[in-house]
């Protein structure tokens, strides 16, 4: 399979479609996190919750937004970089990680 391409994007025919995001996916996957600084600034620069999920009233009626953060290509290898860096913190540096968990 080409690089371009990523294992479940499939056609209806079965044929592998074009993922342009493949190459960002695969680089964020491949960071490591070796240090205390990068694995803070990861745990401060990724949300442990969506910010875009909402209540507005107006009116008096509560409108709710819901959390749209999985329609971000990228939320698995997003979420999954920031587990890492809290994974780095508890495991490896023995840290409470307390103030990053929602």
């Amino acid at each position: 399979m080409s690089t371009l391409t990523h294992q479940n994007n499939l056609n209806s025919r079965g044929h592998p479609t074009l993922d342009i995001l493949a190459p960002l996916r695969q680089w964020i996957d491949r960071i490591e996190i070796h240090s205390d600084r990068l694995a803070h600034f990861i745990c401060r620069l990724i949300p442990c919750t969506c910010p875009f999920e909402q209540d507005i009233s107006l009116f008096g009626k509560t409108l709710h937004i819901p959390p749209l953060c999985k329609l971000n290509p990228l939320y698995s290898e997003f979420v999954s970089l920031r587990f890492r860096a809290l994974s780095y913190l508890s495991d490896i540096r023995g840290e409470d990680v307390t103030k990053y968990i929602c």
